[in-house]
């Protein structure tokens, strides 16, 4: 009985068999002709037989080539970002050091410091010690320009300032709101209201005879117009270096950054001036404490006198608000609330009309 039914199941399984390979084949078939035919396979035209065939395939040569003339192909763009932004370098003319002046003076360094019986010895002993005003210094005459050029780009500096142009910080400023570092402007640091709320000391390389013009403003502090910005500080005819001694067109305004919105951007530009210029357009009255009168654009200040200037200096921070503010800046700033005019004020005084005057010149509290 079990042989029986063993026997029974290997037919039957035979059969399923049989109809499942039947099925596949059909099926296998019906998939052959709807496939497309294989085309040539990957380097088919090869002769493996012959090895001297094979030469132009081991050499990248002509890779090479067609990179270097696709390279030099003339095109109207020449970067990316240049085909994408056409930005319009408005800085002074960029003349980069000889290339064999400079090989020559950092071999005269390294020669003489080979000779230097002291300086091997430190360096042996691990006590050599770099002047980091010296470091300073290189960098500023070498890769500093670019450097902050880059920075300017990432915090959006030339994209609202100078919308559609840049320009290369050739003129390092020293800027110092305190006789520590921790009050120095740099390219981005922050500082607060409270360091920033005198003016500060400003020290630059000048030739002696030149003229410049120094600016100071905020494109994040505007409370109205987001397009526009607020001047804190700006000074013409600028004798040499000497700031103090130039035509303070506005007085400094210190930064007032509103609760809530962050950090805020103020940027310190130094432009250098060909001639001395008349700035009686640009005059504020001292001291100004109109926000109105202080709305500004940087741009526009630019092509006012673009004939006459370039800009060549580049610093700025960020600031954000502290409770120091509420105390001192934003009384002076921000005009006195007067609720609206009743026709029958209650208990009200007899000078109750004088808040409500026209003009600028508010009387109230005066008797």
């Amino acid at each position: 009985m079990a042989l029986r039914t063993v026997c029974a199941a290997a037919l039957r399984t035979g059969t399923d068999l049989g109809v499942n390979n039947a099925r596949t084949i059909a099926t296998t078939a019906v998939l052959s002709k709807r496939a497309r035919p294989l085309g040539p396979m990957p380097n088919d035209d090869i002769d493996t037989s012959n090895l001297e065939s094979l030469e132009t395939y081991r050499s990248y040569n002509r890779y090479f080539r067609q990179a270097e003339e696709a390279k030099n192909k003339r095109v109207w763009w020449k970067t990316y970002r240049s085909y994408v932004e056409k930005r319009v370098d408005i800085g002074l003319p960029y003349w980069p050091p000889s290339r064999t002046k400079v090989v020559k003076e950092r071999r005269q360094a390294m020669s003489e410091n080979k000779r230097n019986v002291e300086l091997e010895r430190a360096s042996r002993l691990r006590t050599l010690k770099i002047p980091l005003a010296r470091v300073q210094e290189t960098w500023e005459k070498t890769g500093g320009p670019f450097d902050i050029k880059k920075l300017a780009d990432h915090y959006g500096v030339f994209r609202d300032l100078f919308p559609m142009a840049y320009f290369l910080p050739q003129v390092t400023l020293r800027i110092s709101y305190s006789q520590d570092t921790d009050g120095q402007v740099h390219y981005g640091n922050q500082l607060t209201p409270t360091e920033a709320v005198s003016a500060p000391r400003i020290a630059f390389d000048a030739e002696e005879g030149s003229l410049w013009t120094l600016l100071l403003t905020s494109p994040d502090e505007h409370l109205l117009d987001n397009e526009a910005e607020y001047l804190h500080w700006l000074v013409g005819n600028i004798p040499g270096g000497a700031v103090q001694a130039g035509e303070e067109l506005c007085h400094y305004l210190p930064p007032f950054p509103a609760r809530g919105t962050g950090f805020h951007r103020y940027v310190y530009v130094l432009f250098k001036q060909e001639k001395p210029i008349s700035f009686r357009e640009d005059l504020r009255a001292s001291p100004c404490h109109s926000l109105v009168d202080r709305t500004f654009k940087t741009v526009d200040f630019y092509r006012k006198h673009q004939d006459d200037m370039t800009p060549a200096g580049l610093a700025f921070f960020q600031s954000q608000w502290d409770q120091s503010l509420s105390y001192f800046m934003l009384p002076r700033l921000l005009p006195v609330y007067h609720p609206p005019q009743v026709k029958y004020p209650h208990r009200q005084p007899l000078r109750y009309l004088d808040r409500y005057r026209d003009g600028k010149e508010h009387t109230y509290g005066i008797y």
